[in-house]
C-alpha cells in the first residue's frame, strides 16, 4: 500500500509535486488510500442519484448529506482514522445499492464502474490500490488536472453545505449540481473544454453554497458586528474549540454555561465572537492562540480539553492526545468522538467533566484583536468608506483572504502587510489573517486597516462587499474597483473560493505561496490567459505590480 499513495490536494504537498509515502499533513498511505476509495464510491453513489433524478424520482436528503459529509471527511487535516473512513465507505456502498435497485436493468448497465463496484470490506485495500481508484487513475495530465480541480472545489462546496445543513438549511440545487459534477468526473467522453466549463460552473454553485451558509449563520446568530476579542486568559478551567462549525460551538456554550468551565475559540473559530447571539454566554471567554499549524504547542499549554469540529487538526502529541476530542467529519485514531444525527443535540458532558479536573489555560499572550467586518457591518460603514476613497485617504483595498500554513515562505504575507502604504486597507477572511491581525497597522479616519470578515467560510462577504462597491461607484466591471487580490491558499475550501471569484469575473489574482501542484502546465496557461492568475513574487515586486510602490 505504501507505493500506491499519491496526493497533491493541498499547498504543502511534498516537493511541490505530490505526497507519495506519507502526507505532509501526517496522513499515512493506508489512510490516503481509504480516502481515495471513499471519493470513488461517493462518485458512484452520485452517478446513481443523478440517474434517478433524470427519471423524475426524488433523492432523499440523507443521500445529499452523505455525499457532503464524505467529501468533507477527505479534506486536508480533517480525518486520519482509517476505521472511521472504512465505515463511511461501507455505508455509502449500502446506500448506493439501495438506490441502484430502483433503476431498471438497462439503466444499471449504463452506469460507470464506480457505481457498479460493491466489494466487501476485506477488498477495500486491494480496490484502492487498483488502477481505477485515486488521482493517477486518469492518465491524461490535463484531464486529470481539471478533474481534480473540480473535485477539490466540490470538497470545499461540500464543507459549506455541511455547515448549513447543521443549521437545518439545504439547497437542493447545490446538492444536485454537486452530485452531477462528481459523476461527470467519471465521464471519459468529456473534453478539456467541457471540463473547463464545468470548473466555472462549480464556481457558480460555490457562490450559491456560500450564500446558503451566510444565510444559515446570520439567521441563526445575527449579522457579525465590530467586536474586540480578548486574547488573554481567565482563571477557570476551560475547553478550547477549533474548526468552523458554529452549531457545535452553540451547543457547547449552552452546556458549559453555569458549570464554572469557560470556552475559548481557536484559529478559524475566532470569528464566532463577532456574532451577537454568542455574546450572551458568560462562559465565552476569548480566543486562544493562532492559526491551526501552531496547535501542537498551543494545545499543550492550554491544559484543558480541545474539541475539533472540522479541519484543521494535526495528529496530536501523546502529551495531550487524551484531551483531544473530535466531532463531525473529524477523526483521529485514539481520540474520543462525540456525534449526533443532523438536527439532534450533541452531548458534550464528558468534555465538560474532563475540563473540571484540569488546570486553567496558561497565558501565552494578552490584549485584544478587532474583527466583525462582514458584509452588513461594512455596508453600515459604506458612506464613510466611499468618502475615504473619494478623498484619497484610502487608495486601495487589498484582499488577503485564505489560509495560513507552516511553510517559512508564508512570512511573505506578514512582510507584505507591513510594507503596504498607510493609505491601503486589508480585507481578510480565513486563518490567513493570523499572519497580520496582531500587528499594529493603525486605522484610516477610524477605519481599521485590517477588516476581518470572518472564517474562510465567510469569504462570501468579501465578494458582496466588492459587488456593493461596484454598484456604489457606478462601475460596469468589478475589476475597475480599487481592489487588488493577494490570496494565500492551503486546502480545498480555498479552491472553491477561488473558483467562485473567477465565476464572478475577478481577474489578476495573485495566489501563493505556491501555485497548486494539481494544475498542469496547460491548465495553468488557461488560467493565466483568461483570468490573469499569477503566483507571488517578492514583496517589493508585488507592491509594484499592484501599483503601490
Amino acid at each position: 500500500m505504501e507505493n500506491q499513495m499519491f496526493c497533491y490536494q493541498c499547498q504543502e504537498t511534498a516537493r511541490g509535486t505530490g505526497c507519495t509515502y506519507v502526507g505532509v499533513c501526517g496522513k499515512t498511505s493506508d489512510v490516503a488510500a481509504m480516502q481515495d476509495l471513499l471519493i470513488y464510491v461517493t462518485k458512484g453513489l452520485s452517478a446513481v442519484a443523478v440517474r434517478l433524478r433524470a427519471e423524475g424520482r426524488e433523492v432523499d436528503k440523507s443521500v445529499n448529506h452523505m455525499v457532503t459529509m464524505n467529501l468533507f471527511t477527505t479534506i486536508t487535516n480533517a480525518n486520519f482514522d482509517r476505521t472511521a473512513i472504512e465505515d463511511k465507505i461501507e455505508a455509502t456502498l449500502a446506500k448506493k445499492e439501495e438506490l441502484k435497485a430502483q433503476l431498471s436493468d438497462e439503466d444499471q448497465k449504463n452506469l460507470p464502474d464506480a457505481a457498479l463496484w460493491n466489494g466487501p470490506r476485506l477488498t477495500y485495500a486491494a480496490k484502492a490500490a487498483s488502477d481505477e481508484v485515486g488521482v493517477l487513475s486518469t492518465k491524461n495530465e490535463d484531464i486529470r488536472s481539471l478533474r481534480e480541480l473540480i473535485t477539490y472545489g466540490l470538497k470545499g462546496l461540500a464543507a459549506y453545505s455541511k455547515h448549513a445543513n447543521a443549521l437545518l438549511q439545504d439547497d437542493g440545487n447545490v446538492d444536485s449540481f454537486l452530485q452531477e459534477a462528481l459523476a461527470k468526473t467519471l465521464d471519459d467522453s468529456l473534453t478539456v473544454d467541457d471540463l473547463v466549463a464545468l470548473t466555472l460552473e462549480t464556481g457558480k454553485y460555490g457562490v450559491q453554497g456560500m450564500a446558503l451558509l451566510d444565510k444559515a449563520n446570520t439567521e441563526a446568530y445575527g449579522n457579525p458586528e465590530i467586536t474586540k476579542v480578548d486574547i488573554g486568559v481567565r482563571k477557570n478551567p476551560a475547553i478550547l474549540i477549533s474548526g468552523h462549525d458554529l452549531r457545535d460551538l452553540e451547543m457547547l456554550l449552552e452546556q458549559c454555561e453555569g458549570t464554572g468551565v469557560d470556552v475559548y475559540t481557536h484559529s478559524e473559530m475566532l470569528p464566532a465572537h463577532y456574532y451577537p447571539a454568542f455574546k450572551k454566554y458568560k462562559c465565552f471567554a476569548g480566543n486562544y492562540g493562532n492559526a491551526w499549524w501552531k496547535q501542537k504547542e498551543e494545545f499543550e499549554s492550554f491544559n484543558g480539553p480541545i474539541l475539533m469540529t472540522t479541519n484543521c487538526v494535526v495528529p496530536p502529541k501523546d502529551s495531550y492526545k487524551d484531551r483531544l476530542w473530535t466531532t463531525g467529519a473529524v477523526g483521529v485514531p485514539g481520540c474520543k468522538h462525540i456525534d449526533a444525527p443532523y438536527g439532534e443535540k450533541k452531548d458534550f458532558t464528558p468534555i465538560i467533566e474532563q475540563a473540571k479536573t484540569l488546570s486553567a489555560p496558561t497565558q501565552i499572550e494578552q490584549g485584544t484583536i478587532v474583527g466583525g467586518f462582514a458584509h452588513e457591518q461594512v455596508f453600515a460603514l459604506a458612506d464613510k468608506i466611499v468618502d475615504a476613497v473619494k478623498s484619497g485617504a484610502i487608495r486601495k483595498f487589498i484582499v488577503m483572504a485564505g489560509c495560513d500554513g507552516r511553510m517559512k515562505s508564508r512570512s511573505y504575507y506578514t512582510d507584505f502587510a507591513k510594507a503596504l502604504p498607510k493609505d491601503t486597507v486589508i480585507l481578510t477572511a480565513g486563518c490567513a489573517k493570523y499572519k497580520y491581525n496582531k500587528l499594529d497597522l493603525g486605522d484610516i479616519g477610524g477605519i481599521p486597516r485590517v477588516l476581518d470578515a470572518g472564517q474562510c467560510n465567510d469569504s462570501y462577504s468579501l465578494a458582496l462587499i466588492a459587488l456593493k462597491l461596484k454598484e456604489i461607484f457606478g462601475l460596469d466591471d468589478v475589476n475597475k474597483l480599487p481592489i487588488a487580490y493577494n490570496i494565500a491558499w492551503y486546502e480545498q475550501k480555498a479552491v472553491i473560493v477561488l473558483l467562485a471569484l473567477l465565476y464572478l469575473g475577478v481577474k489578476n489574482i495573485h495566489l501563493g505561496p505556491t501555485l497548486p501542484a494539481f494544475l498542469s502546465p496547460n491548465v495553468t496557461k488557461v488560467l493565466v490567459q483568461n483570468f490573469g492568475i499569477s503566483g507571488i513574487d517578492t514583496v517589493d515586486n508585488d507592491l509594484k505590480a499592484f501599483g503601490l510602490a
